[in-house]
């Protein structure tokens, strides 16, 4: 089903969670996974389906130590957007993240071909300020006052600047989805930006936590009755 939404709509990117110390948990994917069942859906479509690596824990802390090994893994599996996680929440260790900005700055350079979403929220104001000032090509950034806890943005949503695209996250699901969209594209005066949903796209079913593909179908319907495309 997620190789049929993607031909149908193809602008839908799929966010993958990447954190080897919760592998396998519910929201994190095992590499075994990846590489045997999405990866098989990336090249039946002849790599049109959008994927997203959002990177948690460690493999954060390799990218903020220049450690481009797992980043050549991604792009061999059809990821074509990182996104970095850069917080306690998920993991990261937040020392010094304006020296370590330099640092993935210069991988970021490495890896040319690749977009880097920088989470961007009042945790990681050192990480993101540093990028920002030097605006690397293959920049962009994601509000997300939350952290990625899926609270709604009590900020609305900021303008993005010129110079890099912006998303927006933190509490966004099938049931506000017009409402957060509405006041993006206000925000966002005729520029391009994209939203990002976790936590309201999952369900429970036996017991068990997954992520549920009718939720997808369900934000897609009500982005169309919106007239977006």
């Amino acid at each position: 089903m997620m190789s049929m939404m993607s031909k149908e709509y193809p602008f839908i990117e799929w966010g993958v969670l990447f954190r080897p110390d919760k592998e396998g948990e519910p929201r994190y994917a095992t590499m075994e996974w990846v590489e045997k069942e999405l990866h098989p859906l990336w090249r039946k479509g002849n790599g049109s389906m959008r994927l997203a690596a959002h990177l948690c824990g460690e493999r954060v802390n390799e990218v903020l130590r220049g450690e481009g090994e797992f980043l050549t893994k991604l792009a061999e599996l059809g990821f074509r957007r990182v996104q970095i996680n850069a917080t306690k929440v998920n993991g990261v260790d937040t020392e010094d993240l304006k020296g370590k900005a330099e640092v993935l700055r210069a991988l970021m350079g490495q890896f040319g071909f690749l977009e880097f979403i920088i989470q961007r929220s009042d945790e990681t104001a050192d990480l993101w300020k540093t990028l920002e000032s030097a605006n690397p090509p293959n920049m962009s950034m994601l509000f997300d006052e939350s952290k990625g806890t899926g609270v709604l943005s009590s900020n609305g949503y900021p303008a993005p600047p010129a110079e890099y695209e912006v998303g927006y996250a933190g509490g966004i699901g099938p049931a506000n989805v017009q409402d957060v969209l509405e006041k993006a594209l206000e925000s966002a005066k005729g520029s391009s930006v994209w939203i990002d949903m976790e936590s309201s796209l999952r369900s429970q079913l036996n017991g068990r936590d997954i992520f549920d593909l009718g939720k997808c179908y369900e934000c897609v319907r009500k982005v169309k009755e919106m007239g977006l495309f």
